[in-house]
């Protein structure tokens, strides 16, 4: 009986040798064999970053094996890009990987001790430079920051507040502003990005949804209006548009 034990282990050892040898071709074919090599990305969610700045970014390389590429590996390196706010990766056999982003929204621009900074919604800096250029978002004024850089936080309880707003506007109404004046802690106004900007008074932070929706729609409906428009208050519950004379 012992003799017959030792042939049937000999045997299961034997097969399953052959089993791990099969497994090893296999993945060596998997990973080697050139249909299975990287050449096609698909970004999807991005608005300024390109398919080649993500290339950098996550270390990926056209024509590297598609199973060598650790995802993990690569969504981790694309996280620590600050212009990156979330990412996932995934293979899509044969040839292709689908890289999926939401970047870092720009909300406003506000003056540093050395130059300019842009803020995301949570008062992170993801951009800095010496000489003011070209907005697409508004620039908060009333407040300046000290020894900040690239990668901290603005702990501005106000301008948190002004961030807190303006995240509530969509972009092409965002786009439409080019300042927000802290007037006094409890009272702000804006000014739209129009050849002669008209002031929009929001006063505090109280019903901002609600000043939203209507800011929203006075700045979808300015360029319609054949009136100039003075200014526009919604401050209080019920709004006033004077007209210039």
């Amino acid at each position: 009986m012992a003799k017959v034990k030792r042939r049937r282990s000999g045997r299961r050892l034997f097969k399953g040798f052959v089993f791990l040898a099969i497994c090893g071709v296999i993945l060596g074919f998997l990973v080697y064999v050139p249909i299975f090599t990287l050449t096609h990305i698909k970004l999807i969610g991005a608005e300024r970053l390109t398919v080649e700045d993500v290339l950098k970014i996550g270390n990926i390389y056209i024509g590297e094996p598609l199973f060598q590429l650790e995802t993990d590996a690569v969504t981790g390196r694309l996280l620590k890009d600050l212009r990156i706010e979330e990412a996932t990766v995934r293979r899509i056999v044969p040839n292709a990987l689908e890289i999926k982003i939401k970047e870092r929204r720009a909300l406003a621009t506000i003056v540093c001790d050395y130059g300019y900074l842009d803020l995301d919604k949570n008062g992170k800096i993801i951009d800095s430079y010496k000489n003011l250029r070209e907005m697409k978002i508004p620039m908060i004024t009333g407040a300046s920051v000290q020894d900040k850089y690239i990668g901290d936080d603005v702990d501005d309880e106000l301008v948190k507040k002004i961030l807190d707003l303006l995240d509530k506007f969509n972009t092409a109404s965002l786009n439409k502003l080019s300042e927000v004046a802290i007037i006094k802690e409890d009272y702000i106004v804006a000014y739209t990005a129009t050849e002669y900007p008209v002031q929009i008074r929001i006063g505090d932070f109280e019903r901002l949804d609600e000043k939203v929706h209507l800011i929203e729609n006075f700045l979808r409906d300015l360029d319609k209006n054949p009136n100039n428009v003075e200014y526009a208050d919604f401050s209080y519950t019920a709004p006033y548009i004077k007209i210039a004379r």
